[in-house]
């Protein structure tokens, strides 16, 4: 699987001709533009500022999860604009148990996810002063139907810190969103435009 770690050619070059970005080293990034404004250059900026770091944070605490979902599918091309989870960009991987069905970004009520699918969601926005603030690993893994996480369409809602310790997460705050997308198994698709797929 390729990740992004750095700024192509015409992405880097675009962005420093305008003064929308100022790259202090290869891991630091200042962006002088409001985030909801960035085009797909500038997200991918952005992503190629954090990815390394993103990746190292939620492993530093050996979870299991945190430090083996970079070798997971990737559900989209990249981060799009941000959103939900407290409008910060979003880039989701998937296990290989759900990766073909999510891939799909199929609808209907008869659409359910296999047993043992887990989609870890990395999170980041950028601070008042434009540098990127590394956000937590949001995870959802479907269970069997029967048990406490029934109530929430059998998934378990979890995450990791970017300093790679466990989240505290309430279960029904993260479904009291989720349901919104009861025609997709509570799942929330990437944006059509950095789908890897239709």
């Amino acid at each position: 699987m390729k990740t992004l770690t750095k700024l192509s050619a015409a992405a880097f070059v675009a962005l420093m001709s305008t003064g929308q970005v100022a790259l202090a080293d290869g891991h630091s990034c200042t962006f002088e533009k409001d985030p909801f404004d960035f085009d797909q250059a500038e997200i991918d900026a952005l992503y190629a500022c954090v990815v390394d770091d993103l990746a190292a944070g939620y492993a530093a605490e050996g979870h299991e999860i945190g430090s083996v979902y970079r070798d997971w599918v990737p559900t989209a091309t990249g981060p799009y604009n941000p959103g939900p989870h407290g409008e910060r960009f979003l880039n989701t991987f998937v296990n290989e148990i759900g990766a073909e069905q999510y891939n799909q970004y199929a609808f209907g009520d008869e659409l359910v996810m296999p047993v043992g699918s887990v989609l870890a969601k990395e999170s980041y926005k950028l601070r008042d002063d434009g540098t990127p603030r590394l956000g937590p690993l949001f995870i959802m893994t479907k269970v069997e139907a029967g048990g406490d996480a029934e109530e929430f369409g059998n998934w378990v809602y979890s995450g990791v810190q970017p300093n790679g310790k466990n989240m505290g997460v309430k279960q029904s705050f993260c479904h009291n969103c989720h349901q919104a997308f009861a025609d997709q198994d509570s799942m929330g698709y990437p944006d059509p435009s950095v789908r890897l797929s239709n």
